[in-house]
């Protein structure tokens, strides 16, 4: 053995020695109440950690266990617990002079438990305002509300579990998986950066990275915050953020803003494979959502200052608001305005609002405009307004053939097996009742105008009952001995929107023709009389 090899191994085996030796000596363990309690003291709330242990390798004082305790506002269950706690340390000043000096802490598998109470306040938010000490020494002042002093070189929450939900609620709870925090330089009194990475509820990853800080001494939720938001593939249906009927495959890039009490963001979000409503299909086309939202945090009044919504070609706008109650409900007050949209694109949205069209059939050309107001509550809202659709073609349904049901309308054709329309205009109100189609009015060159109202009920059932004034002179009516030019010929649609039924409406035709032999049977007025009519 040559003397470097010789000196090598003897310098490796002190080293060894001195980690094996040296933990030993100092009786790391000692330290377990003081760090309780600067911890206590930091957090405001009760700190326990397990049996510590020192590696000199590595520098780390750990520990197998921590639980940091909630706020008694919200019950006896633990706020935090993890399987393992770390915490770098500086070893000279530990092992000369028996202080303990922190540079990191690692949480390994934490699990954390975050609460919103009836009246809209965090579990969070009393974290750093003393309310462990103050439970046990209200005289001691440990409820003052100053910020902490603790700062670290680095904290880190590895694979760890966070449970989100309201208080006294039987709602579901969001359950984040695989959650990884990473801050640097961190200080109660100043900004610090963070990354955090998590698996949403229902599947999909969320990225933010950013700054926060300073410390909210008074509401650690409504601490300043700037970040970048990065979700991929989160499913709407599984996690169940916006109730049931809505589904779709989701991903959004933005960022947002946090200060004041008040909350920015903004970005933009592509959905694939989007439905709208619970008996409504998937969309095969994707749809892009660009958005700035403005939110109150204290009173959860939130704005849509800018909203545009596009499916291909056709671009609507939303704008309006918004109000999150206590109870974790959202009541909608919104509007979706559309003007000129090609139908060929908005077509495909149809099938996911639930909206069906006669079977074999399809809406093309043409344009489309809307007007609509979306009130209540976000799982059942209630859409209504205008809506107007001119120069399209329902592709696929000959509706000459089907009214020849009614004998005062048989031999109108529309030209193939397709029914263009000029123009059609309706007020409409969708609600989980069905849907309302009042002061319909439909221009369809090849029968001439239709017009009524009716509803569409839950279950798919249409009742409606409509006139239809024919095209090409008062003749062919007449002649039916059914109808006026006038008032035209009723009739009524039944069956369900896949399979529409004409139904002629036997007892307005009756009405109007008794009304019309009355009227043809009574005599002229004299001529002095109408004279005199014409002098009043």
């Amino acid at each position: 053995m040559t003397r470097n090899v010789r000196i090598a191994s003897i310098c490796a085996a002190a080293v060894i020695l001195i980690g094996l030796v040296l933990p030993r000596m100092v009786n790391v363990n000692s330290f377990r109440p003081k760090l309780e309690s600067e911890l206590s003291a930091a957090l405001g709330r009760e700190v326990r950690v397990g049996e510590l242990s020192l590696s000199i390798f590595s520098g780390t004082v750990s520990a197998d266990n921590i639980l940091i305790a909630d706020d008694a506002a919200f019950g006896n269950e633990p706020f935090l617990t993890a399987k393992s706690f770390s915490a770098g340390v500086k070893l000279k000043p530990l092992i000369f002079s028996r202080t303990l000096n922190v540079t990191g802490i690692t949480l390994e598998e934490p699990q954390i438990r975050l609460l919103r109470g009836p009246q809209g306040a965090w579990n969070a938010s009393t974290i750093g305002q003393g309310t462990a000490a103050r439970g046990k020494k209200a005289d001691e002042g440990a409820g003052s509300g100053a910020p902490s002093s603790l700062s670290v070189d680095k904290v880190s929450v590895t694979n760890g579990r966070v449970v989100i939900g309201n208080e006294k609620l039987a709602n579901k709870p969001s359950v984040y998986e695989k959650v990884n925090i990473e801050v640097t330089d961190f200080s109660a009194t100043a900004q610090f950066p963070f990354s955090m990475t998590a698996a949403l509820p229902g599947g999909g990853d969320l990225s933010l990275k950013g700054k926060a800080g300073p410390i909210n001494k008074e509401d650690t939720s409504n601490t300043p915050l700037d970040a970048t938001v990065d979700v991929r593939k989160l499913d709407l249906a599984a996690s169940g953020f916006l109730g049931t009927g809505i589904a779709g495959v989701v991903d959004v890039n933005g960022a947002v803003h946090s200060a004041d009490q008040r909350a920015k963001t903004n970005g933009t979000m592509k959905a694939e494979e989007l439905k709208l409503a619970a008996k409504g299909t998937p969309m095969k086309r994707s749809v892009e959502v660009k958005y700035d939202l403005d939110y109150n945090l204290t009173t959860g009044a939130g704005a849509v200052t800018q909203g545009e919504v596009a499916i291909g070609r056709a671009v609507t706008r939303l704008t309006g608001g918004f109000q999150t109650a206590q109870c974790g409900t959202t009541t909608l007050d919104m509007k979706v305005a559309g003007n000129g949209m090609p139908v060929d694109d908005l077509a495909e949205a149809l099938p996911a609002l639930g909206v069906v069209l006669p079977s074999g059939s399809v809406l093309q050309g043409g344009t489309a405009s809307v007007d609509l107001t979306v009130a209540g509550p976000s799982d059942k809202p209630v859409i209504s307004g205008p809506v107007r659709l001119t120069n399209a073609k329902l592709a696929g349904f000959d509706a000459g053939s089907k009214m020849s049901s009614v004998p005062a309308l048989a031999g109108r054709q529309t030209g193939g097996k397709d029914t263009s329309i000029k123009d059609f205009s309706t007020t409409v109100r969708v609600s989980p009742e069905g849907v309302q189609a009042n002061g319909i009015n439909v221009d369809i060159p090849a029968i001439g105008v239709i017009s009524g109202g009716g509803n569409v009920s839950s279950s798919g059932a249409l009742n409606f009952a409509m006139t239809a004034k024919l095209s090409g002179g008062p003749g062919l009516i007449q002649n039916t001995g059914m109808g006026g030019q006038d008032q035209g010929v009723p009739f009524s649609i039944e069956g369900t929107a896949s399979d529409p039924k004409f139904v002629p409406d036997v007892k307005s035709i009756a009405a109007n023709a008794i009304t019309r032999k009355v009227a043809s049977a009574m005599p002229a007025a004299p001529l002095t009389d109408k004279i005199r009519g014409r002098r009043k």
